[in-house]
């Protein structure tokens, strides 16, 4: 940071004043970027300037965005994403399997349409990857966030969140079965003609311990006229089932296995 001489940082930082961008101003001059952020934010602390990052938060900023593209990305969370709001780092994650390239695509794509500001990452864990974008508004946009696991407190929408997933009801069924559902093939034996034989047929399923998120979940999929049932595990009824062949179909056309 002490390698320049101060003619050098008062001219970074007095083009900085005049608007020019970290990365041309370390471009022009051949200065490393984290130095002339550094330069920056030394020059707002002396003048006592507040600096607020930029933001395209659709709540704070009432600009219009991408309603499909929020009520998908709106079923990861509630399914399988989490927000980090801590002072120093705040973030949206989605964790999608390895198996499910095509989820993963979907997911930051998502993300970016709904705020584009925002920087998106991947980052690859065991078996999955955890994709993430960096802002502390998306606790504005997902009021749902909370300390603690969802399943261990209220999960309801906010009368705006409701609006829209009326509006787009296939893209917040499929944004949850993406995240905690799957499209499987049950099989089962019938006597026929004094024979034997197996008959394959595809279910959907959808699973997660919280009784407000499988409300939101079965209380949309009857809006759209699927017909579920609730197909308990032991004693815990964590999972809704759609097995009628016509439902089948209508989540077929609309939803589709993960890819």
């Amino acid at each position: 940071m002490n390698d320049y001489s101060p003619s050098i940082r008062h001219h970074a930082v007095t083009l900085m004043r005049q608007g020019v961008t970290n990365r041309d101003v370390a471009e022009l001059l051949g200065i490393p970027r984290g130095t002339v952020g550094w330069w920056r934010h030394q020059d707002r602390k002396q003048r006592g300037e507040l600096f607020v990052p930029p933001t395209d938060c659709p709540s704070c900023t009432s600009r219009a965005f991408d309603h499909p593209a929020y009520t998908y990305l709106l079923g990861l969370y509630l399914g399988d994403g989490h927000i980090v709001s801590k002072t120093k780092q705040h973030h949206l994650s989605i964790f999608c399997a390895d198996a499910w390239p095509g989820l993963i695509d979907e997911a930051e794509t998502a993300m970016r349409k709904v705020m584009p500001l925002p920087s998106v990452q991947r980052r690859q864990k065991t078996g999955c990857a955890e994709v993430k974008s960096y802002t502390k508004h998306w606790t504005c946009v997902f009021p749902q966030h909370g300390p603690g696991k969802k399943h261990d407190r209220v999960i309801a929408l906010e009368p705006w969140q409701q609006s829209i997933v009326d509006a787009h009801p296939w893209e917040f069924i499929r944004g949850l079965f993406h995240s905690d559902g799957c499209r499987i093939t049950n099989w089962t034996t019938r006597l026929v003609a004094g024979e034997r034989k197996r008959y394959e047929y595809p279910r959907y399923f959808f699973t997660n311990k919280s009784d407000d998120i499988r409300k939101l979940c079965s209380d949309t999929l009857t809006k759209v006229g699927v017909e579920w049932t609730t197909l308990a595990r032991g004693s815990d009824p964590f999972n809704i089932s759609v097995a009628r062949r016509a439902s089948v179909a209508l989540m077929d056309k609309h939803v589709g296995p993960k890819y």
